[in-house]
């Protein structure tokens, strides 16, 4: 799939989305520049099947028929190329000879690395189509175009490949380009794992005060947590609550990378060990999905004592109630969540490529003042030593979970609806 950013002569902005493999075609803002494009595109869809792929001998279709596989492709672009070349206010040298956009220009469009555009009134972009370096000069306008077109878009930060946005809940946020997993939010987690309906929250009025009335002086703590509050639509770094997996009731939390970079502080701490004591008093099973940075220095030695006040709950519910306690390490999970209940259930699950560690690389090199190799703190690499239990995909997750919930005696409400 393919999204395009243009202008028209009056300089009005469009996008042009491309979904060559499910011959979709839509374009956003104006019906007259969508009927002109949209009869092109389809034009060459109706003459496709009528001839069967065969060539024609109208030479516009002619020279993209040699190969049935990319004929799509290449008379989209080469349409699409022809368009802007004629009505939209682009310049010809950022199309390249085979009739498709540099992949690096559309990176640097998009997510805005192309320069400041307060230095100068244009900023030059080096990049490189089919070996051959451009020069693009780029006006401040597209700049500001860049920044309303960003937020349709999500770059994966293994890759560097955009997603974009709109199928990122359908492809549960894996990017498309190499597989990666990327962030994703509390509530999105709850909705992938969670029957529809049945997501019931627990303490979800509670807030953080600022005990140790941290001073900082960038900004005071409690404007941070007003700040992110406004940012994230949640209260705290963690949602926790009751729901249904596959029919099986589950008490479970969702930390948020989000919210403070998912950071543990008294009420983080008192969300977790409550939702422990309301799972252990109704014998649910308990999961806990991990993805933070370690306790929050804001509240000092607060912080760190939710450690220990987890560890003792949850050694109530798992060795007293011999109930069956999951942990789920996304990326990242470190520090004091790491050193507690991350690393303390029954049964620890990661996912691929997440980043587990205890000190992130920076610390550990600037206090061995030794290089940390590559790929060291990464799921797979700690799987081989053991450091956890399976390394599970986020698409058959919810699958996982239920049969280890069955083979430990929680079954669903009505089993004949999930057999």
């Amino acid at each position: 799939m393919t999204l395009f950013f243009v202008k028209d002569s009056t300089r009005d902005s469009y996008s042009i989305y491309f979904d060559i493999e499910n011959q979709i075609l839509e374009i956003d803002n104006d019906p007259s520049f969508l009927s002109e494009l949209e009869s092109s595109f389809y034009s060459f869809r109706n003459y496709y099947y009528r001839n069967n792929g065969s060539k024609s001998d109208d030479p516009a279709y002619a020279r993209y028929m040699y190969d049935t596989k990319s004929s799509w492709n290449n008379y989209v672009q080469n349409c699409v190329d022809s368009y802007l070349h004629s009505q939209i206010c682009i310049d010809s040298h950022i199309l390249s000879s085979s009739g498709r956009y540099s992949d690096s220009y559309i990176s640097n469009f998009i997510c805005g690395k192309s320069g400041n555009s307060n230095e100068s009134e244009s900023s030059n972009i080096k990049t490189s189509t089919n070996g051959s370096d451009l020069t693009i000069r780029e006006s401040s306008n597209d700049l500001d175009a860049t920044q309303k077109y960003r937020h349709l878009w999500v770059q994966c930060e293994n890759c560097y490949g955009l997603n974009y946005k709109k199928f990122l809940k359908s492809t549960m946020h894996i990017c498309e380009q190499c597989g990666y997993h990327l962030k994703i939010s509390s509530s999105d987690r709850i909705e992938l794992s969670v029957d529809p309906g049945t997501w019931d929250p627990i303490d979800d009025d509670m807030v953080s005060l600022d005990p140790i009335e941290f001073h900082s002086e960038e900004e005071p703590y409690k404007n941070r947590i007003d700040s992110y509050q406004r940012k994230t639509g949640l209260t705290e770094a963690i949602q926790t609550g009751t729901g249904q997996l596959n029919g099986i009731p589950i008490a479970i939390g969702v930390m948020d990378f989000q919210f403070m970079g998912g950071s543990m502080g008294s009420v983080v701490g008192e969300k977790i060990t409550r939702l422990i004591e309301y799972a252990a008093n109704k014998f649910l099973p308990l999961v806990l999905v991990c993805a933070s940075g370690g306790a929050r220095m804001q509240e000092g030695s607060l912080s760190l004592m939710q450690m220990a006040k987890i560890s003792s709950a949850l050694y109530d519910y798992q060795s007293n109630k011999k109930l069956f306690y999951v942990s789920i390490l996304t990326s990242p999970t470190t520090g004091g969540v790491t050193a507690s209940f991350g690393m303390l259930g029954d049964i620890i699950i990661a996912e691929p490529n997440a980043y587990i560690a205890f000190a992130g690389k920076r610390v550990i090199e600037q206090t061995l003042k030794k290089p940390v190799p590559e790929g060291l703190q990464a799921a797979e690499y700690l799987f081989h030593k053991g450091l956890f239990d399976p390394i599970v995909p986020r698409n058959p997750l919810k699958g996982v979970l239920s049969e280890l919930f069955q083979l430990h005696a929680f079954f669903p409400l009505n089993q004949n609806e999930f057999k």
